[in-house]
């Protein structure tokens, strides 16, 4: 059985670390659906590409999801971490022990909703002090539980792999970094 991921997207949404994670998922065979919190489907990145996503929050049904995934950038972080409707699924889904993932600035939506409280993390270098009481961690990808965080677009391949890895096996990570001439 496929296992089913959603990426919410916002206006200003980093063009790579949210695609990045779509594109390796797919190639994995995992379901990843592009979410817009917005009322409608189109997003303009972070550096101005105009897109549609698979569906909106509004149209969305998560209760099949595997696992959420916010991507950074500015101001599409502020834009996630301010649309109540995601933040209350993002605490009820880990609540309720849902895999959650974040990178770049997105992380410290996790803090500002109590979610890193004691936790391992990481973030952007400029947006540590956003993760509060978070343990602080400078590696490309930490994993805490059912948290997992990353630090930007130069770690967004190791970020996906991370998360391919939790879905579908280490195996399957490393078929997917050499069909991409990663590693």
């Amino acid at each position: 059985m496929s296992k089913k991921v959603y990426i919410f997207l916002a206006d200003g949404f980093e063009d790579i670390e949210g695609l990045t994670v779509v594109d390796l998922m797919r190639r994995a065979g995992i379901t990843i659906t592009t979410v817009s919190i917005k009322n409608t489907k189109q997003i303009t990145t972070a550096h101005g590409i105009t897109m549609l996503t698979d569906t909106t929050f509004c149209e969305a049904d998560f209760s099949d999801a595997d696992m959420l995934v916010l991507p950074g950038g500015q101001p599409g972080t502020t834009y996630l971490g301010g649309f109540e409707p995601l933040t209350d699924l993002v605490k009820s889904f880990y609540n309720n022990g849902g895999k959650i993932a974040a990178i770049c600035a997105a992380p410290t939506v996790f803090a500002e909703i109590g979610l890193l409280h004691g936790k391992k993390a990481t973030a952007y270098p400029a947006c540590m002090d956003g993760l509060g009481d978070a343990v602080k961690s400078e590696e490309k990808v930490v994993i805490d539980g059912n948290i997992t965080t990353s630090r930007g677009l130069g770690t967004a391949i190791d970020f996906s792999l991370s998360l391919i890895s939790q879905l579908l096996g280490q195996e399957k990570a490393d078929q997917i970094a050499e069909s991409v001439v990663y590693k």
